[in-house]
């Protein structure tokens, strides 16, 4: 099995270090073993819709998909418009994970469907808390459909 077959958490961060204290956080929760961490979101929508590089991979849809705004190539938004635009992926929780506390992305993210939206706090214990329920609501506590 690859690892890309059995994917919980797709994590979009162009952020290294956002990205190794989300891992980090999941990780103490024990919620990082089936995760795959993209840079942009040109990246996150080929892993997604099975192109680009990853043509051929098996079509498994993550559980959660943690996002981020402000990112090269394809933004936050886009990505978040096109899955919620898929019949297919419409259905997987899009947690937007960002700085950005501007009214008209959250009122967009919202538009789109967004099933949550975290501003991440700046203080280092915070940021792990938040991260780590984050983690636990969306892939123990909430149900999604099946397929």
């Amino acid at each position: 099995m690859s690892e890309f077959e059995s994917v919980e958490i797709l994590l979009v961060e162009d952020n290294a270090s956002d990205a190794e204290l989300t891992i980090r956080a999941l990780r103490k929760k024990n919620m990082a073993n089936h995760l795959v961490w993209l840079k942009d979101g040109a990246e996150a929508l080929d892993f997604l819709f099975c192109t680009g590089s990853y043509e051929g991979r098996l079509n498994s849809k993550p559980k959660l998909i943690l996002l981020d705004l402000k990112m090269p190539k394809v933004d936050g938004i886009e990505v978040l418009r096109r899955v919620k635009a898929d019949e297919r992926l419409k259905a997987i929780p899009a947690v937007i994970m960002t700085s950005s506390h501007e009214d008209r992305d959250i009122i967009e993210s919202y538009q789109l469907g967004v099933n949550s939206y975290l501003v991440k706090p700046v203080d280092f214990e915070q940021f792990l808390d938040v991260v780590s329920r984050a983690g636990l609501y969306w892939l123990l506590i909430n149900k999604v459909p099946e397929k």
